[in-house]
Order: C-alpha cells, then sequence, then structure tokens
C-alpha cells in the first residue's frame, strides 16, 4: 500500500478547509443539525451525536456499494465527533 492514511490526510484538509470554506465552523454546523434534531426527535441531540450518526449514514452507504466518498466523509464525521468530546473536556 503506497498511500498510508492519505484518506485521513484528506479528511483532515476537508474539514478543516474546503467544507469548512463551503458550511462554515464545523462545530457550530453540528450544533445547528443538533438543535434541529433535538426538536424533530423530541430528545436532546448534541453536535457528536450528529458526527457519529452521519459518519453511520457513511458507513450505511458504504456497505451497499463502495465509493471512495463514503469513507473519506465517514473519516472527517469521526473526526469530528472526537473534537465536540475534546472541546467538551
Amino acid at each position: 500500500m503506497t498511500n498510508n492514511g492519505s484518506i485521513l490526510l484528506k479528511a483532515h484538509a476537508l474539514i478543516n478547509g474546503e467544507r469548512q470554506a463551503d458550511y462554515g465552523d464545523p462545530a457550530d454546523s453540528l450544533n445547528r443539525i443538533a438543535e434541529l434534531w433535538s426538536v424533530y426527535l423530541d430528545k436532546t441531540v448534541t453536535g457528536k451525536d450528529v458526527a457519529m450518526c452521519m459518519a453511520l449514514l457513511k458507513i450505511s452507504r458504504e456497505s451497499h456499494e463502495h465509493k471512495r466518498d463514503n469513507l473519506l466523509d465517514a473519516a472527517g464525521y469521526i473526526g469530528l465527533a472526537a473534537d465536540a468530546i475534546e472541546s467538551d473536556e
């Protein structure tokens, strides 16, 4: 394997660059989504919950058919979940 960890580097670049430029600060975005999901689900949802559920969505899509984007986005969402946990500590 010549690309060891390349998807992780790309995910890091996306959540800290391109996607951030498109969607704003990831923590703010996850928290906005959490607020909406909380109302819809009538239970408290956190930004970490959103990131984990989005990673699961990407894993589900990957189980249907491989697309590198599924893995890239799942890695990015896991990274954002870790960031959310660390910011709460």
